[in-house]
């Protein structure tokens, strides 16, 4: 990198552009301009169309980066073996709490008995989702992978589906602290998703005033979180020099071990 590119890099370093979106822009050694974007997996009818300069910057970069492609109809589910009955996989305790947080979302234990530990979690964390509003339709990734298709700009995966079911099947006990988690920080997690909106509906989050909820143990936080924010800033480094539009979970972008802070 050149003197001009570096002082250029890191004036905005400490002058950042700020975006009406949860975004920023950031250049590797290697010539790499990536805007990076905290995406919502489901979002509100509110959250679409994409705001126009987000529109503009696909319409510059040479590829779109995302965590999987799906736009697809394939389930990443299909193909899994049936578990045992959950009355062999959960304490009593766990069981009647899940039962508590399913009845509050209208599903019985019956739909979610076939389902391992991990995919339940994930059933009722989506559902509720659902509940405030959310559709996967209104997800940010989902409509920058629309727009991308429209342009004919390519798509670049940093895992695809199936590594992110792999991971989760790869979890001890059936996922049991996935599901643990999601019924500790229940209504946390609500809250963060409204917090998570409102990035995109009102204002950016300022990062040094930023202070999110935990809504992860610390072991599960490395998993989900970290370890794959290091994976993703090998993957980003090696891409051929260009200009990206990467979009990632939002909670990727803050917190300890943040992709951003990794990549610079």
């Amino acid at each position: 990198m050149g003197l001009f590119q570096r002082l250029k890099a890191s004036f905005r370093a400490l002058f950042p552009r700020r975006y009406r979106w949860p975004g920023l822009d950031i250049t590797l050694p290697g010539g790499q301009h990536l805007h990076l974007v905290g995406s919502i997996h489901m979002g509100t009818r509110d959250m679409s169309p994409l705001p126009d300069g987000l529109v503009t910057r696909l319409h510059h970069a040479d590829a779109l980066i995302v965590e999987a492609d799906i736009s697809g109809d394939e389930s990443p589910f299909a193909g899994l073996a049936m578990p045992p009955p959950l009355a062999e996989r959960l304490s009593p305790t766990q069981l009647t709490e899940l039962q508590r947080v399913a009845e509050e979302l209208g599903l019985s234990l019956n739909q979610l008995e076939s389902q391992p530990l991990w995919q339940i979690a994930m059933v009722l964390q989506a559902t509720q989702a659902q509940r405030l509003g959310l559709r996967g339709d209104y997800g940010i990734d989902y409509q920058l992978l629309n727009a991308a298709r429209t342009q004919n700009l390519p798509v670049i995966e940093l895992e695809g589906a199936a590594s992110q079911i792999a991971l989760l099947r790869q979890m001890p006990d059936d996922g049991l602290l996935l599901l643990e988690d999601t019924l500790t920080h229940w209504h946390t997690n609500a809250r963060l998703l409204q917090t998570m909106v409102s990035w995109w509906l009102d204002s950016r989050p300022v990062v040094d005033k930023l202070a999110l909820p935990a809504t992860f143990s610390e072991s599960l936080y490395d998993v989900l979180m970290h370890e794959r924010n290091q994976a993703w800033c090998e993957k980003l480094h090696a891409l051929p020099a260009g200009r990206y539009v990467v979009a990632v979970g939002a909670l990727h972008l803050y917190g300890e071990g943040n992709l951003p802070s990794l990549l610079r």
